[in-house]
């Protein structure tokens, strides 16, 4: 039996297909800031933290780096509302399960970036009398920011691509609804090409950004 094509379905179901990406966006720009903050903190617990606070740290960077997120997004979806004993639903479940991965992935990309600034500066800080607070805050922070941005952004573009498993806890992401769709129509070349499509459109100027981002920092590098 040949396939039979008919594009023009897309019409019908496009609405439909647009609020799905419109939650896909929501929940994946929610995840990324918040793990950034999370990653930031991880980084600077296990950087300047001492043992009691690196080693918890470095425990839950690499058990959450070393766990499939589908797995992570099943254990607090159905485990983590046993635990206190209240219901947070799917699009709470897929958030909180993406920014602890966004926060493990970015914390090491923090920690590179501390590598890069001059010791000189941590030593002027405490010569100054600056809290830890106040030295993390405006003198790290911003520049750890500026340094580690490329590999944050390649995280970030990392985080949407995997939000399309949210979809396997109910969420109604734009996989969940084109997933629907597909069964529903008996068209799922067509639905779920738009699908892959919607999600391309959105990584691939980012993906171009953190090229354009890496060549400059190789090219001041060089000139340095």
């Amino acid at each position: 039996m040949i396939y039979s094509f008919d594009f023009s379905i897309l019409i019908k179901y496009l609405p439909a297909l647009l609020r799905g990406l419109m939650i896909t966006l929501e929940v994946s720009a929610v995840s990324i800031l918040a793990g950034i903050v999370l990653g930031f903190l991880l980084a600077i617990a296990r950087q300047f933290g001492g043992p009691w606070l690196a080693t918890p740290a470095m425990a839950i960077v690499e058990f959450v780096r070393g766990v499939p997120v589908l797995i992570q997004i099943f254990w607090v979806f159905f485990c983590l509302p046993a635990i206190i004993g209240m219901d947070i639903g799917s699009t709470l479940s897929a958030a909180l399960a993406l920014t602890l991965f966004m926060g493990a992935i970015s914390s090491e990309s923090f920690r590179a970036a501390f590598a890069t600034i001059d010791k000189d500066q941590y030593d002027a800080t405490v010569a100054l009398g600056m809290p830890m607070r106040v030295t993390m805050l405006y003198v790290i922070l911003p520049q750890a920011l500026i340094r580690a941005t490329p590999t944050l952004l390649s995280n970030a573009i990392t985080v949407f691509k995997e939000s399309a498993i949210v979809s396997a806890v109910g969420m109604a992401d734009i996989m969940f609804v084109g997933r629907n769709i597909s069964s529903a129509s008996g068209h799922p070349i067509e639905i779920l090409t738009v699908v892959a499509a919607a999600y391309f459109i959105v990584a691939w100027p980012m993906t171009l950004l953190v090229g354009n981002l890496e060549r400059r920092r190789l090219e001041r590098m060089s000139a340095a």
